[in-house]
Parts: C-alpha cells; sequence; structure tokens
C-alpha cells in the first residue's frame, strides 16, 4: 500500500503527476520514484494523462503506479494541464507533487548546468523563471504536495519522496549476496567482497566433493570450522551501518560478493547464512546468487 497523502490511499490504476519549477528536482523525483517501482512517463502532454491513467487500470495490475511528468517543455499544451487535473480528479486516484525552489536556486543550478531556461528566449534566465511562475502557479495551488528543494541535495530529495510516496513496510534497500570463484575473476559489480579461502575446502573431502554449498552437509561443515561464526558475527555488525548508510544516501541496491576458488562449497554455504542474516532486517530485500555454481 502507498502513504497516503492528504488522506487519499491507493486504488488500481494510480497516477502521480510530477510537476513544478524546471532546476526544482524532477528528474531527481523520477529516477526516485522509478527505483522504487513506478512506471514513469518523461515530458508527457497534458493531453495524454488520461489515456495513461485509463491504461493502468486496465492491464491486469501491471501498471499500478504510474507516475508521468508534465512540465512547461509542453508548450502550449501545458496551458490544458489546469483543467485535465480537473477532470482526471474525478476519474481514478490522482497526486499531484509540486517542487519548487527560490529564484537565485534556480539561477544558480541552471548556470552550473550551462543550459538555458526553457522558457526564456532572448532573455535572462530570471525572466525564463518569473514567466514560469506565472503560469504554474494555478497547478501550484492544487497539488497534493509541495516539496522546496532550495536546500536540498539530490540524495535528501529522493529520500523525502521515497518517505512520501514507498509501499508501507516495503524493504527500503535491495542487497544480492553473490557468490563466485575468485579464478573466475571479481565481480565487476561489487560494491562489498569477502574472501572465505581462510576456511578448509570441502573440495578435498572426497564425500563432499561432488555436492555443493547448497547441500546440508557441505554448509554444516563449512560452518563448523574454526572462525567461520566468528566471521560470519562480525561480518553482519560490520556490513549492517554501510546499509544503512546507502539507505541514507538513497542507495537502493548493492552486492556483496562472497568468493572462494571456485565459487562452489565455501562461497555458496556462506553466501546462504549470510543471506538468512541479513534478511532478518525489515529495511532489507535480500536476494541470494550464485554466479559460479555449475562451472567445471
Amino acid at each position: 500500500m502507498v502513504a497516503s497523502v492528504n488522506g487519499a490511499t491507493e486504488n488500481q490504476g494510480e497516477l502521480l503527476i510530477v510537476t513544478g519549477m524546471s532546476g526544482a528536482g524532477r528528474t531527481t523525483v523520477a529516477n526516485a520514484l522509478e527505483d522504487h517501482g513506478w512506471y514513469v512517463v518523461d515530458n508527457l502532454p497534458p493531453q495524454m494523462l488520461r489515456p495513461l491513467l485509463e491504461l493502468a487500470g486496465r492491464v491486469d495490475g501491471q501498471l499500478p503506479r504510474v507516475a508521468a511528468v508534465v512540465d512547461v517543455r509542453g508548450g502550449e499544451m501545458f496551458a490544458e494541464l489546469q483543467s485535465i487535473v480537473h477532470q482526471l480528479r474525478e476519474l481514478g486516484n490522482l497526486r499531484i507533487i509540486f517542487l519548487d525552489a527560490s529564484d537565485d536556486v534556480l539561477v544558480r543550478r541552471f548556470e552550473q548546468v550551462r543550459r538555458p531556461h526553457p522558457l526564456q528566449g532572448d532573455g535572462t534566465i530570471l525572466d525564463g523563471i518569473r514567466e514560469e511562475r506565472r503560469l504554474v502557479q494555478s497547478i501550484r495551488e492544487r497539488s497534493d504536495v509541495t516539496i522546496d528543494t532550495s536546500t536540498l541535495n539530490v540524495h535528501q530529495l529522493a529520500s523525502r519522496v521515497s518517505g512520501l510516496f514507498d509501499e508501507d513496510g516495503a524493504p527500503r534497500h535491495r542487497t544480492t549476496i553473490l557468490s563466485f570463484g575468485f579464478k573466475y575473476g571479481l565481480p565487476v559489480d561489487a560494491d562489498l567482497v569477502a574472501d572465505m579461502r581462510f576456511l578448509p575446502n570441502p573440495f578435498w573431502d572426497e564425500q563432499l566433493r561432488g555436492l555443493t554449498g547448497e547441500d546440508d552437509a557441505v554448509s554444516a561443515f563449512v560452518l563448523a570450522q574454526e572462525g567461520a561464526e566468528e566471521f560470519l558475527d562480525a561480518y553482519v555488525a560490520a556490513v549492517r551501518p554501510i546499509l544503512a548508510g546507502y539507505q541514507r544516501e538513497n542507495k537502493t541496491h548493492s552486492t556483496i560478493a562472497v568468493g572462494c576458488t571456485g565459487g562452489k562449497h565455501r562461497s555458496v554455504a556462506m553466501a546462504r547464512a549470510l543471506g538468512e542474516r541479513l534478511a532478518a532486517d525489515p529495511d532489507l530485500q535480500v536476494r541470494v546468487r550464485h554466479r559460479d555454481l555449475g562451472r567445471e
């Protein structure tokens, strides 16, 4: 269930309009919504909002939450947004989030990226900002949520959006525990790497050689070795503040790579054990994968 805004609740075919001042963070908000499972359409003409809402309501739940970025880039079409919003309010579950910032902050942001304001024409950036304020004032007054981004960085803004529109009780961070074999190379997308080659190798036990870390016998062997449980305790304690920091910085995905020589025994067993411990955290969604399992 999506967190309610102004007392409203989520229905099938929810539509969120993201609008506001150019330079106030629309792209950051769109990316944050995508990271949390929203289907986002950028620079949509207002006239396409009703077909989009109707589509979201009849595709058997495949598009339960849709966000559309609508702004003055639409030119003359943007002028119809207010009347279209009035119609959509009566058709379905519609939300509007308006992003704003002070004039001096917007000017500075445009100067930093060395791009003109879409409405400045032959005038200055400030001329474009003032014209845009005039055009968006009516939709600002009808918005459900207004966020002033003047003092927010991109991470803070994304976190603010997540708190407003993320699913209640949903994990705030997704991490993949990836077992691998060092002889096949390090995973290129690993954020953290743990080396299990300090543990005895089940490969040298003829009864375990043909099995993998997914078999109970191998898992029991690996975890019974001196230092194995101590490693788990210490590594989980070390990783938790890192993952919490990722959440604060709005990093929504991470990969923890757990390696051994061939990626068949020790790393697989330890990746499973590590995944079980981290999965107890309600703020984490944990997936365990084995990159090199099955290789000769």
